[in-house]
């Protein structure tokens, strides 16, 4: 396994696609306080950060520099959330890609940074909004120990 891989995929805590799999509509959606995001908006946030980064997306990194951080609603159906769910996992991937030649990781983004630099960057923020995902499935009590 690359170090990359143990970045993005199963290092140093739950594997990413067991994090954000298995989820039904409502426990996505599920708000703990007022002030509390849902899982639906972690992960949403999360995957759309990762798009920006992975896809080199300008577009949408222009309407998130405009404050468009979070959804304005939860998705409509579990088909829905399950698009985002295979979204996110899929821009892993696309992440990975990057990651697979010397020559991408060198790829320049802006001035002074690298695609391995925004890559190690993703990597942390993207573990961030992960944990909160955790976090509230063990608060909800849908978060099961892995089988050893």
């Amino acid at each position: 396994m690359s170090k990359w891989e143990h970045l993005f995929k199963d290092g140093e805590f739950a594997r990413r696609e067991r994090i954000v799999s298995g989820l039904t509509l409502e426990q996505a959606t599920r708000r703990p306080s007022a002030r509390s995001h849902t899982i639906h908006e972690e992960l949403w946030h999360a995957n759309r950060w990762q798009t920006i980064i992975a896809y080199r997306d300008e577009a949408l990194y222009e309407e998130w520099q405009k404050g468009n951080v979070y959804p304005e609603r939860p998705p409509a159906s579990q088909e829905e959330w399950e698009v985002l769910v295979a979204e996110f996992l899929a821009g892993i991937e696309k992440a990975l890609w990057w990651a697979e030649t010397p020559e991408r990781l060198a790829h320049e983004t802006d001035r002074g940074h690298t695609m391995a630099d925004v890559l190690a960057s993703l990597a942390v923020h993207t573990s961030y909004h992960l944990g909160k995902i955790v976090a509230l499935r063990q608060l909800f009590d849908i978060w099961e120990p892995e089988e050893p």
